[in-house]
């Protein structure tokens, strides 16, 4: 094995990991993997017989690639933007591929990522890296141009916002399907007080139509309106765990419609996050959901 292939083999140990951050920074696949296939290329030209920790170096240069794709989306931008949900990891609900375990480990739904949008670039970074992937703030603070201590406080707001959008599940699958299944039990069926009785007193739907429009509900009686008007349409509604979390994804004739996740604490839906761009959803796979 010559010294290249040496070091390839050592970047695909790290590369489930590295894909991992890069995921959370960006919440796009595509855009996840570009940035690793960067880090590569960079380690590829760098004296890779001077880095100390291997691992560490990879993790500080995809989040460094991250960082920048996200000041050049956001300068890209021309108004700001409404709600955007990022790009959804699909599963049977019988449970995780293989590949996307590592990829959704701690909890990474939908929600969460929805609230790691309305971070700053600065923001997001310091959180992922540190309360993510427990990197020290002394070597992140000088990926956002700060003192550690102001890298903390970075680090800090972003992790009031999260805890204050209820962004983290219950861990318990069994638990959150015996919710989900009588809250759309309730929108089929088109009971009202059901709705409410599964729904958080301030519960919030944000959904994206994309083009810049998107729609926020927030509180239980509004919520359940809108689950009451949509379940009238005719749809097909399939079962999916989404970012690990339970999910539907809803099919108009043969193209999917929606794609839905439910954030539920306490027996309670807290956060429902739909992503209903057409031209992105034609672009998910999923034929993980196909009998």
């Amino acid at each position: 094995m010559d010294e290249r292939d040496w070091l390839a083999k050592q970047f695909d140990e790290h590369r489930t990991r590295l894909r991992a951050v890069a995921y959370r920074m960006l919440g796009s696949l595509s855009e996840a993997d570009d940035a690793v296939q960067e880090a590569w290329l960079r380690l590829d030209r760098s004296e890779a017989s001077e880095i100390d920790n291997l691992g560490a170096w990879l993790t500080t240069v995809v989040g460094r690639i991250s960082l920048n794709m996200l000041r050049s989306r956001r300068r890209r931008r021309e108004e700001p933007p409404g709600v955007h949900v990022p790009e959804p990891v699909i599963d049977s609900e019988d449970g995780l591929a293989p590949e996307h375990e590592a990829l959704l480990a701690d909890s990474v739904g939908l929600a969460l990522l929805v609230v790691l949008e309305t971070l700053t670039p600065a923001e997001r970074l310091a959180f992922v890296l540190h309360d993510m992937f427990a990197v020290p703030f002394d070597e992140i603070a000088p990926m956002v141009d700060r003192s550690p201590e102001a890298t903390r406080q970075l680090a800090s707001r972003a992790r009031r916002r999260v805890q204050g959008d209820n962004a983290i599940p219950d861990a318990d699958l069994g638990a959150q399907r015996e919710v989900v299944d009588a809250f759309i039990a309730a929108a089929r069926g088109g009971d009202f007080d059901a709705l409410i009785a599964v729904l958080d007193p301030d519960v919030v739907l944000r959904a994206d139509f994309g083009g810049g429009r998107s729609r926020v509900l927030q509180g239980a009686a509004a919520v359940a309106r809108g689950a009451l008007a949509y379940s009238r349409r005719d749809l097909r509604v399939q079962p999916a765990l989404v970012n690990g979390v339970l999910g539907a994804v809803s099919m108009l004739g043969d193209e999917p419609f929606a794609v839905g996740a439910f954030t539920v604490r306490g027996g309670k839906i807290v956060a429902l996050d739909i992503l209903a761009d057409r031209e992105r959803l034609l672009q998910l796979d999923l034929s993980v959901l196909e009998n």
